[in-house]
């Protein structure tokens, strides 16, 4: 266990919205250092600028946050894109930290590594046990890679590289592109314009059945930091909220967020997804962490900051 006041910590992916709430977390438990380099000052997919990098700075902890993400639009029109990124920032970031010595490094998967039909909730355990789903298959291998380099590094090499599997993630600086966005900052736009334009209704994408959890970013920085405190953290740990909601249950969360008044359609000439994703947390929980914001809560959260971006015009629409 390393002692914050005397650690020096790089968080790969610093700007995105996990990082941000990484660095947010950092600052205030007091670290000697955190190193925080942009995607133009450190191009993570260059093998050499990143093993330069982490030889130059040689820092005790590092958290790779950083990854190429996006809805299901995304992941099916771009899966070339989606597993060469991921798998070279793996790859890059995890070689790298243990040719400069890294003490300690967490690898950031998602909920997404598990089968399509796994056991709901999604115990870790049930990794590899059957097909992905095939709409962010390509995500899903590369950080599946990602979560195996940090296994084998530290049986091989005895280092203390392992990882941690957020479910849905959302809050301040999450990605508002009106086609490659996540479903609650998707859908925390289409209300907000809905509302301002005066539309009478929302379409959705599927059926609204499939049920999905959702943990505040915040939440999932805390349990990052959690997790690096344990004196042996297991492999991998699931991160999630430990309840979920079907996708019509969210539209009118976020239609209440909003505050749009409307009617909430439904497309179902789009697809759905996985019918189910919960996590198992219980291994979470055995650690000693527990989440402290409620979906809705973290709505009017995220949403006042969409609207506070939209003010300053530094809204994320990458």
């Amino acid at each position: 266990m390393l002692d914050p006041s005397q650690s020096k910590l790089l968080v790969l992916g610093a700007t995105g919205m996990v990082g941000s709430a990484l660095i947010r977390h950092a600052e205030n438990a007091g670290y000697k250092e955190v190193l925080k380099p942009s995607s133009k000052e450190l191009d993570l997919c260059s093998q050499a600028e990143t093993h330069a990098y982490l030889a130059d700075h040689k820092p005790d902890q590092v958290i790779v946050a950083a990854a190429k993400v996006g809805g299901i639009h995304a992941n099916n029109t771009y899966p070339a894109d989606f597993i060469y990124k991921n798998l070279m920032i793996a790859s890059n970031a995890i070689e790298g930290a243990y040719q400069a010595g890294v003490k300690q490094l967490l690898f950031l998967g998602s909920s997404c590594i598990y089968p399509k039909f796994a056991p709901q909730p999604m115990p870790e355990s049930c990794l590899l046990t059957s097909e992905l789903e095939p709409t962010n298959e390509a995500y899903a291998i590369a950080k599946i890679a990602g979560l195996k380099l940090c296994q084998y590094y530290r049986k091989q090499h005895g280092v203390l590289f392992h990882s941690a599997m957020p479910t849905n993630l959302y809050g301040p600086g999450d990605n508002y592109h009106p086609e490659n966005s996540h479903v609650i900052p998707g859908m925390l736009r289409r209300f907000h314009e809905a509302k301002e334009s005066g539309a009478e209704s929302v379409t959705i994408w599927g059926t609204g059945t499939p049920r999905r959890e959702f943990l505040y970013v915040d939440d999932l920085a805390d349990a990052c930091f959690h997790i690096m405190q344990q004196e042996t953290p297991p492999d991998w740990v699931n991160c999630g909220y430990g309840d979920d909601v079907s996708i019509q249950e969210l539209a009118k969360a976020v239609a209440e967020a909003v505050g749009f008044n409307g009617e909430i359609l439904n497309d179902t000439s789009k697809p759905d997804g996985t019918p189910r994703k919960l996590m198992d947390n219980t291994l979470l929980r055995e650690l000693g962490w527990n989440p402290s914001i409620d979906l809705q809560r973290g709505l009017d959260l995220a949403y006042a900051d969409f609207k506070k971006s939209i003010s300053t015009g530094s809204v994320r629409v990458v």
